[in-house]
C-alpha cells in the first residue's frame, strides 16, 4: 500500500473516531500502523525516503527482544574497572542481546477539526533515548527513556496533508545499563488535541486527601491551568467528584481570577469533605474520579481532564513502621525490573496484570519499581488490585545509568518534575526513591556519597508532592566509610532507612539514631526466612525480595540469559520455593508443599550469596536412589508418606528462623508411585492442607488453557496460552521436553513464547518453544476484530491440543 493511501485510512480513521471523543480535549490513539525498521542512517527522518519495504508493527513494540543472542566470545572478561556493573562478560548484563537503533515511520493527515486547536504529539516513553522528528524536522526526543514526553507541534502540522511522524529509539552502548532494557517505542503513543487559548497543562491536577477516618474525608483538587487569552476575564471551572459506584457526589464551580503577566497558573479548584468514605486499601482499592472542565466565556468546555485517586492515609514512625488507614500493614514485596519475559520490555497491561494476580494469590502486597519508572498502566493496576508501591526514579546519579547521552546534573531537574507529577496522584505510591546502592559511589556529584544530590532532588521533590516520604535503597556494603559501626551519610539523610539484604543493621542502627524507620528494599532468596522472621516485624516497613520473577539481564554468565534465582520462572511458573514463600505471606491459609532437592547452588552478587537450593516436583528418579526434600509448611507438623507408607511425622520449628515453615527430609528411599506431604495442626488427626507428587507415565498428548476469558477484542489484549505435555492419566510430565509448534486460526497473532527455560537458545519470537519441565506458553494479541480464535498446539510424537476462544468487541 502506498504511503498515500496509508495517510488516507489514517486520515478516514480519525475522521470516524471524532465524534466519539470529548469535544474538549481529543486523545488519540497512534499505536497502530507503524513502520519500522532495525538499522541507522540520519535519512531516515526525511519524508522522501521509500519505507514500504519496513515491517508494520504495533506499539508497544520492542524491537531488542527479536535480536539473536549473542554469545561471549573466550576473550571476554568481567570489567574489573566497574564495580557497580555485575558484568560477567560484556553484554551479560544486557541479556545478551547488541544493542543497536531502531527507526519508526508514521503519516498522519490532521483532521479539518484540528485547525486553530493545539496538537501535541504524547509519548510515554522511548528506549533507551529517542529522537522525535516530524516531516524530517527534529522537534523533541527523551534522554531517559523511562519517562515520557509531549511535544507542542500545533505550527508544524501541515494541514490537509500527510505529514510524516519519525522516531530514533537508540539502546545506547552495553554499559549504559545493568539490565535488559528493550529498545524503542515500548509504551503508548497518542495524539492529544486541545483549545489553542485556554487548556490544562501536562499532568495538571494534584489530588490529596489531608483528613482521612472512617466517617469523614477531606479531599483537595489543585490544577495547573494555562490562559492565553487577551481580556483578564476570570475563568469557570467545574469539578466533579465520583464515587467508586459511579455516582457524582460532589459538584463544585468557581469563577478564577486570571493574571495576564503569568499565563500558566496551579490553582486550588476543589476542597470537599466526603462522608462515610470508601477507604482505599490492600483488601478494598476503591476509587473515586475527579473529572474537571475549564470552559470559555461563552460556556463552552475549553478542556476536561480527569483523574482516579483514592481516600487513604499513610504514617511512618519507627515504634510501628508503616501504618495505612491507621491500621499497620507490613510490606510483603517484590523488586523486579520493568520486562515481560517473552515480551521484553512492551508494555502490554494484561502481562502486567497477569503478574499482579499471580504475586496477590502468593500473598505479596508490595513492589518496588526497581530502579526507575514503571508504566503509568502498571500504576493504574496497582490502585485497581490494592499493590503498596515504593516508586524509583533512577539508578545511580551518573550519566552512564540514567541514558548515557545527557549528564545527569543536567537532566534531573527535568526528571524529578515529570516523574512525581504524573505519579502523584496514584494511591498505591506510598514512597519515593530516588536511586539505589550509590553511596559507595565517589564519582557520585558533588563527591559527598550522594548527600548534597539528594538533598537538592527532594526539595525539588517536594514542591510538587509532600505526602509521601523520600528515600534512596543502600548498597549492602555502604557503612560509614571511617566505621562500619555507623551508618552511610546517605542513610541518615533520608526519611526512611532502605537497606538492601544488611536487615541485621536495623536494631544497632535504631538504637543509635531513635528516629530511623527501616525497609528492606532488597532481599535475597537464599537467606529467604531468615531475613523475615528476624525483623521486628512489628516495628519495620517491611521487605521487597530480589527478582522473585525471573528476567533477562543481570546473567550469572552464559547460557543464562537472565536472572533465575527467582520463585518464579521467566514464564512465571512457580518454583517450589514460592510456596515457602507464600506459607508465611499467607500464614492463615494452610499450606503444605513438597520440593524435591535436585542441587545446592551459590553466587556472590554486590557481595551478597544469592544462589538458591534448586528443586522440583519430578518423582521419576533412579530406582532405588535415595532423595532430600523439602516440606514447607505453616502448619504445625507434616507427615511425610511414600506409596502408603509413613516416614514420620516432623513438627515446624518456629522457634529457628532458619528451619521455621520448612522440614527437611534426607534420604528418602525413592519408589515409583507417589510421595505425599500431609499438614496438621498440633495434637489433631485431621490434616488441614495435602501437596502429592506422583510418578508420570510417558507423555501422550498436550493439554491447553487459556488464561483470560473475557478477551477484547481492542488490538492489545492478550491471551496467554499454556500448553502442558500429561501422560495417559492426565499426569504433568516434568521430563517432557519436545518442541511444540503453535498455529493459530482467526484474529489474533502471536507475539511471545516462552518456557522457564532461562538457559535456552530458542528465541522469545516466532511459533516454535520447546517444552521445559512439561510446559510451554504462547502469548497472543488480538488483532482488534471480534471472531473466534482457535489454537492448535503441536509436537512430535505427541497427540495436539486444539481449543478455542473468542476475541469480544467491548
Amino acid at each position: 500500500m502506498s504511503m498515500k493511501k496509508i495517510s488516507a485510512v489514517i486520515a478516514l480513521v480519525l475522521a470516524f473516531m471524532a465524534p466519539a471523543l470529548l469535544d474538549a480535549r481529543e486523545v488519540v490513539d497512534m499505536n497502530r500502523g507503524w513502520r519500522f525498521c532495525y538499522g541507522d542512517a540520519d535519512t531516515m527522518r526525511l519524508p522522501e525516503v521509500d519505507d514500504s519495504g519496513w515491517a508494520i508493527i504495533n506499539v508497544p513494540h520492542d524491537f531488542q527482544i527479536s535480536q539473536p543472542w549473542v554469545e561471549p566470545t573466550a576473550d571476554e572478561m568481567p570489567d574489573l574497572d566497574n564495580p557497580v556493573a555485575n558484568v560477567k562478560s560484556r553484554l551479560s548484563a544486557r541479556g545478551f542481546k547488541e544493542p543497536g537503533v531502531g527507526w519508526y515511520r508514521k503519516h498522519l493527515t490532521p483532521l479539518p477539526e484540528w485547525t486553530g486547536r493545539r496538537v501535541l504529539l504524547d509519548f510515554e516513553g522511548i528506549m533507551l533515548t529517542g529522537d522525535i522528528y516530524l516531516n524530517g524536522e527534529r522537534v523533541g526526543g527523551t534522554d531517559y527513556g523511562y519517562l515520557g514526553t509531549e511535544i507542542d507541534i500545533t505550527d508544524r502540522l501541515k494541514p490537509g496533508e500527510p505529514n510524516l511522524i519519525a522516531v530514533r529509539a537508540d539502546t545506547g552502548r552495553p554499559e549504559n545499563s545493568r539490565w535488559y532494557t528493550g529498545g524503542g517505542l515500548y509504551r503508548d503513543v497518542k495524539i492529544v488535541v486541545t483549545d489553542a487559548d485556554r487548556y490544562f497543562t501536562r499532568h495538571p491536577l494534584y489530588i490529596t486527601t489531608p483528613v482521612v477516618s472512617d466517617s469523614i474525608a477531606s479531599v483537595k483538587i489543585t490544577g495547573e491551568i494555562a490562559n492565553h487569552l487577551p481580556d483578564g476575564k476570570p475563568m469557570t471551572v467545574r469539578t466533579d467528584i465520583v464515587s467508586p459506584e459511579g455516582d457524582t457526589i460532589n459538584r463544585r464551580t468557581v469563577r478564577l481570577a486570571v493574571n495576564r503577566r503569568q499565563r500558566v497558573k496551579e490553582y486550588l479548584l476543589d476542597s470537599v469533605a466526603v462522608k462515610r468514605p470508601s477507604l482505599w486499601s490492600c483488601e478494598s482499592p476503591s476509587l473515586y474520579k475527579a473529572v474537571v472542565s475549564v470552559y470559555n466565556d461563552d460556556g463552552t468546555v475549553a478542556d476536561r481532564v480527569e483523574a482516579t485517586f483514592g481516600i487513604r492515609s499513610i504514617e511512618y514512625s519507627p515504634e510501628f513502621g508503616f501504618r495505612l488507614n491507621g491500621r499497620k500493614v507490613l510490606l510483603k514485596g517484590i523488586a523486579n525490573h520493568h520486562t515481560l519475559g517473552a515480551l521484553g520490555a512492551a508494555a502490554y497491561e494484561r502481562a502486567m496484570e497477569k503478574r499482579i494476580k499471580l504475586l496477590k494469590d502468593f500473598g505479596f502486597n508490595h513492589i518496588r519499581t526497581s530502579h526507575n519508572p514503571y508504566s503509568t498502566s502498571f500504576l493504574d493496576l496497582c490502585d485497581r488490585y490494592g499493590i503498596l508501591v515504593v516508586d524509583e526514579l533512577y539508578d545511580k546519579w551518573l550519566t552512564q545509568y540514567a541514558g548515557g547521552r545527557k549528564e545527569w546534573v543536567e537532566q534531573w531537574p527535568h526528571d524529578v518534575p515529570e516523574f512525581i507529577k504524573r505519579d502523584r496522584n496514584h494511591p498505591s505510591v506510598i514512597m519515593w526513591s530516588l536511586g539505589n546502592e550509590l553511596q559507595t559511589l565517589w564519582e557520585i556529584p558533588y563527591a559527598d556519597w550522594g548527600v548534597t544530590p539528594y538533598r537538592m532532588q527532594r526539595e525539588l521533590l517536594r514542591r510538587y508532592d509532600d505526602t509521601r516520604p523520600v528515600t534512596v535503597a543502600m548498597h549492602p556494603r555502604g557503612r560509614n566509610q571511617a566505621t562500619d559501626s555507623l551508618p552511610a551519610p546517605l542513610a541518615l539523610e533520608t526519611d526512611i532507612a532502605a537497606y538492601n539484604y544488611r536487615y541485621m543493621y536495623f536494631p544497632g542502627d535504631g538504637r543509635r539514631f531513635p528516629r530511623m524507620v527501616f525497609y528492606q528494599s532488597e532481599a535475597n532468596t537464599s537467606n529467604m526466612g531468615p531475613n523475615y522472621f528476624d525483623m521486628d516485624l512489628d516495628r519495620v516497613i517491611g521487605l521487597a525480595y530480589w527478582g522473585m520473577i525471573d528476567y533477562l539481564g543481570e546473567s550469572h554468565g552464559w547460557p543464562a540469559k537472565g536472572w533465575n534465582e527467582g520463585v518464579f520462572d521467566i514464564s512465571l511458573e512457580p518454583k517450589p520455593n514460592a510456596y515457602f514463600l507464600r506459607s508465611y505471606f499467607k500464614p492463615d491459609e494452610p499450606l503444605v508443599h513438597i520440593g524435591i532437592i535436585n542441587k545446592d547452588y551459590s553466587t556472590e552478587w554486590n557481595g551478597i550469596k544469592v544462589g538458591s537450593t534448586r528443586m522440583s516436583e519430578l518423582w521419576n528418579l533412579s530406582p532405588g536412589c535415595r532423595v532430600s526434600l523439602y516440606t514447607y509448611t505453616n502448619a504445625d507438623e507434616v507427615e511425610l508418606v511414600v506409596n502408603g507408607q509413613s516416614m514420620g511425622r516432623r513438627v515446624n520449628n518456629r522457634a529457628d528462623s532458619k528451619t521455621r515453615n520448612r522440614i527437611l527430609w534426607d534420604s528418602i528411599p525413592y519408589r515409583p508411585g507417589y510421595v505425599e506431604a500431609v499438614a496438621y495442626n498440633s495434637g489433631s488427626s485431621r490434616p488441614v492442607a495435602r501437596h502429592r507428587i506422583s510418578t508420570a507415565g510417558e507423555a501422550r498428548k498436550l493439554v491447553m488453557d487459556f488464561d483470560n476469558r473475557d478477551w477484547k477484542a481492542d488490538g492489545y489484549d492478550l491471551q496467554h496460552v499454556r500448553v502442558v505435555a500429561v501422560d495417559g492419566k492426565g499426569r504433568r510430565v516434568h521430563g517432557a521436553d519436545a518442541q511444540v509448534e503453535f498455529t493459530v486460526e482467526g484474529p489474533a497473532e502471536i507475539v511471545g513464547v516462552i518456557n522457564g527455560d532461562i538457559t535456552s537458545g530458542e528465541p522469545t519470537v516466532g511459533n516454535r518453544r520447546r517444552l521445559f519441565n512439561g510446559t510451554v506458553t504462547a502469548i497472543l494479541r488480538s488483532t482488534g476484530a471480534p471472531g473466534k480464535v482457535t489454537v492448535t498446539a503441536a509436537a512430535a510424537g505427541l497427540k495436539p491440543a486444539v481449543a478455542s476462544i473468542s476475541a469480544i468487541e467491548r
